[in-house]
C-alpha cells in the first residue's frame, strides 16, 4: 500500500539530484543567473499584474494593486541586495590567522509560505536558495496551490532557458496536508517557515535545522516631538497596504496625551474613522469569535469591512480604515493582539514613559521580539526602546509595514520574513536573506602561537580583588 507520503519522498529525491547537479558545476555566475530567471518570472509588468490578480481571486486576501507593488519592489530590493555578493565557494583568507573561509550550500530547503503573500514569498525565499546553491520545495497554505502552480510554470520555462532543470524549483505534493508537510520537514536539509505559529513549532520540531519567524502584532509609538501630519500619512499608507496583510502592518498606536487629539485628527485626516464605544464592541465581535480571527474581515477591502460591521451607513466617504479606542490591555482582549485587517486599537499615554510601557505590555501578550515602531524627532527614545524592549527593530518615522522587511530608504535587507530571536521564539533575529542558506567552511592551519601569560589576562583583576 502507498503511504500519502510517498510522493514527498520522491519530490525530495529529485530536488536532491537536481541540487547536487546544481552545487557541482556552480559558479557564482550561474546562480546569479539563476536568480536573475527566478526574479524575472513574477516582476515581468504583465504576469506580475496576472498573477496577484489571481493571487487575490484564489486567497479572497489583500488587494491586487498593492501585491504588483509588493511583487515587485520586494524582488528588485532583494536583487539589488545579493548584486556582486559571493555566496559560494572560497569568500577570503586570513593570513594572520591562517584561516581560509568557503561557502557551501545547505541542500535541500523546504519552506513554508503563507496564503497572505503566495507571491512574493516563496519568490524570495526561490531566490535566496539559488543565490547559494540549493534546491528548494515549497509548501502553501490550500488557498496559495493555485497560484503557486501559475508561478512555478513562469519560473520553471525562465531556468529551462538558463539550462537548468525544473527540479531544483518544486512544490510539495498536493493537495496539501499535515502529514505531507511534515515528512517534507523531516527529510529537508533546512526548513524555512514563514506563516503561523503552528507551523513554525512543526518546523522546530520537525529534527530538521529550522528558521522560523515569530508572530507580528506591530505597536507604533507618536510622541510630542513627532511631525504629526507625516506620522499619520505613514500609518495610514501602512496600515491599509495590501489590505493589512503584512506581519508588519501597525496594529496599533500609542499616541502621548500632548498629541493624541492631534493625531487622531491626523489619522481622520488620512481616511481614518475614529468609532465609539460600541462601534468598537461591534467590530471586535464581528472580527473574533471566541477569541479567533474569523475571515469576514481579514484581509479585506475597506468597503467589505464597512458593510460587514455595518458603518457603511456612517461612515464619511474616502474611509480607508478604523481608530478603535482602547483602555484596556489584556490576553483577554482580542483588540490587544494582531488583527491583520483594515483597523488598529488607539491608546492614550501619559507621556514617553507610559507610552513605551504599554507597547512593551502589548507585545508581551504577542509580538516580542517583531519590532515597534516610533515616531519621533529624539533620536534617544528610540536608543531606550532598543535597550528596554523586547524587540529586535526599531523602525523611526517611517511607513513600518514597508520599512520592516527593508526598502530603498533604510539599510536593513529586503525580506518577508522576521527573525524576532528569544524573545520570539525564533533561531535568528534579523531579517532571512542569503546568509541563512549556507553552511560556512573554516580550513584552520598552525600559526606563531599566541599564549598569554596569566598577568596579561587577569592583572587588573588581581589588583581590585586579589588572588
Amino acid at each position: 500500500m502507498i503511504e500519502e507520503t510517498d510522493v514527498v519522498d520522491a519530490v525530495v529525491e529529485r530536488a536532491r539530484a537536481a541540487q547536487k547537479a546544481y552545487e557541482a558545476m556552480g559558479t557564482q555566475e550561474l546562480f546569479d543567473t539563476a536568480c536573475q530567471a527566478v526574479a524575472w518570472s513574477l516582476m515581468e509588468p504583465q504576469r506580475n499584474r496576472e498573477f496577484a490578480e489571481f493571487a487575490v481571486l484564489e486567497t479572497g486576501l489583500g488587494n491586487a494593486d498593492d501585491k504588483v507593488r509588493k511583487n515587485h519592489n520586494k524582488t528588485l530590493g532583494l536583487m539589488r541586495d545579493i548584486k556582486g555578493v559571493k555566496s559560494f565557494g572560497h569568500i577570503g583568507d586570513d593570513a594572520a590567522l591562517g584561516l581560509s573561509t568557503y561557502l557551501r550550500p545547505k541542500g535541500v530547503v523546504a519552506a513554508i509560505v503563507p496564503s497572505t503573500n503566495p507571491l512574493a514569498t516563496p519568490v524570495n525565499n526561490t531566490i535566496n536558495a539559488l543565490k547559494t546553491g540549493n534546491a528548494i520545495i515549497l509548501a502553501p497554505s490550500p488557498k496559495g496551490v493555485r497560484p503557486l502552480l501559475l508561478l512555478l510554470e513562469a519560473i520553471h520555462a525562465a531556468l529551462a532557458k538558463v539550462g537548468l532543470p525544473a527540479d531544483l524549483v518544486q512544490i510539495a505534493p498536493v493537495p496539501p496536508s499535515k502529514p505531507k508537510t511534515e515528512r517534507l520537514m523531516q527529510l529537508a536539509d533546512l526548513v524555512v517557515v514563514t506563516g503561523s505559529q503552528s507551523n513554525v513549532r512543526a518546523g522546530y520540531s520537525s529534527g530538521t535545522p529550522a528558521i522560523g519567524v515569530g508572530a507580528g502584532n506591530v505597536v507604533t509609538i507618536v510622541d510630542e516631538t513627532a511631525d504629526i501630519a507625516e506620522a499619520a500619512a505613514k500609518i495610514a499608507a501602512s496600515k491599509t497596504f495590501d489590505n493589512a496583510t503584512s506581519c508588519s502592518s501597525e496594529n496599533a498606536v500609542v499616541a502621548v496625551d500632548a498629541v493624541y487629539d492631534k493625531i487622531v485628527d491626523a489619522l481622520a485626516s488620512q481616511g481614518g474613522l475614529c468609532l465609539d464605544e460600541k462601534q468598537t464592541a461591534h467590530l471586535e465581535s464581528t472580527h473574533w469569535h471566541g477569541g479567533k480571527l474569523t475571515n469576514k474581515l481579514l484581509a479585506k477591502d475597506i468597503d467589505v469591512v464597512l458593510a460587514e460591521t455595518g458603518l457603511d451607513a456612517v461612515a464619511p466617504e474616502g474611509t480607508r480604515f478604523l481608530l478603535a479606542p482602547q483602555d484596556q490591555i489584556s490576553r483577554d482582549q482580542p483588540m490587544t493582539g494582531e488583527k491583520m485587517a483594515r483597523f488598529l486599537a488607539l491608546y492614550r499615554a501619559s507621556d514617553f514613559d507610559d507610552a513605551m510601557a504599554k507597547a512593551i505590555e502589548i507585545q508581551t501578550i504577542q509580538g516580542a521580539g517583531h519590532s515597534l515602531g516610533l515616531h519621533s524627532k529624539d533620536d534617544s527614545r528610540a536608543r531606550r526602546l532598543a535597550m528596554e524592549a523586547r524587540t529586535c527593530r526599531v523602525i523611526v518615522n517611517q511607513a513600518h509595514c514597508f520599512a520592516t522587511g527593508g526598502f530603498f530608504n533604510n539599510g536593513l535587507p529586503f525580506s518577508l520574513s522576521m527573525g524576532c530571536g528569544s524573545w520570539g521564539g525564533n533561531s535568528i533575529d534579523g531579517n532571512l536573506n542569503w546568509e541563512h542558506f549556507v553552511n560556512k567552511v573554516v580550513i584552520a592551519r598552525t600559526i606563531k602561537e599566541r599564549r598569554p601569560e596569566l598577568d596579561d589576562i587577569f592583572a587588573d583583576y588581581w589588583e581590585a580583588y586579589g588572588q
